[in-house]
């Protein structure tokens, strides 16, 4: 896995999930000679919950979906591809700032667990070639 070179991911998200795949990839060392480079593009969602008789959704569930491609450096060919989602549910509330914050949690948990289905999934299609 020290040798999947990860893209850059466009965006806050984007970065959170890179940062989550290099980190456990090479364990906070140094990565070894790339032989394979892993594109990743993400889609982002809110989805409503609880929408309360005035017509205010108090819950709200991000989500998170993951489409990548495992590339050999050397040939240039796709070796893998791939699918992931995530959703984080997260609660609406009056002040501006305690909004952000949730929303910010439901990208945080919902990037983690994204990164460790990619991680996962690569580590099984490596470990069957």
């Amino acid at each position: 896995m020290s040798s999947v070179d990860v893209q850059p991911i466009p965006g806050r998200v984007g970065q959170k999930v890179r940062n989550e795949l290099i980190f456990s990839n090479t364990g906070g060392g140094h990565a070894a000679a790339p032989r394979y480079k892993l594109n990743v593009v993400l889609r982002e969602q809110d989805i409503q919950q609880l929408v309360q008789v005035t017509g205010n959704a108090q819950g709200q569930v991000y989500q998170l979906q993951a489409t990548y491609t495992l590339v050999d450096t050397a040939t240039g060919k796709v070796r893998h591809k791939g699918k992931a989602i995530s959703r984080a549910p997260y609660s609406r509330f009056q002040e501006v700032f305690a909004n952000v914050r949730a929303r910010y949690n439901a990208e945080d948990r919902a990037a983690e667990t994204i990164s460790e289905s990619i991680k996962s999934q690569i580590a099984a299609y490596l470990a069957t070639t």
